[in-house]
């Protein structure tokens, strides 16, 4: 049987809210042209696979806002979860399988208090 965790509400919403960043993040990338700066498209026909990019005009000053935006939310929001004071209550052999149960803990409500 697996074990569960008692995570406390604030390392649940933090995860959560990682989650939530992260694939606004993702979903962000997708839209945006593949190059930063504007720079002419381009093929490969000579490596293992084909290559090509068509011309990309760049991103505008405001989605290179949203992205660092959100990339710098990403990276308090990792380090809040990854520091969080719930860790040094957990033994070292169970951190790992804690931290997974973690990412895949969302939506579920919490467990009972301690």
């Amino acid at each position: 049987m697996a074990a569960t965790y008692d995570f406390p509400s604030d390392l649940l919403a933090g995860q959560e809210e990682l989650h939530q960043v992260r694939a606004e993040l993702i979903d962000l990338l997708k839209r945006l042209p593949w190059s930063v700066e504007p720079l002419d498209g381009f093929s490969d026909e000579t490596s293992w696979r084909r290559v090509e990019r068509p011309a990309s005009p760049g991103w505008t000053p405001d989605e290179q806002a949203q992205v660092e935006k959100l990339r710098e939310r990403e990276r308090e929001l990792a380090v809040f979860v990854t520091c969080h004071r719930y860790w040094a209550e957990v033994t070292a052999p169970d951190q790992v399988n804690a931290r997974a149960a973690l990412k895949h803990a969302h939506g579920a409500p919490p467990g009972p208090p301690p």
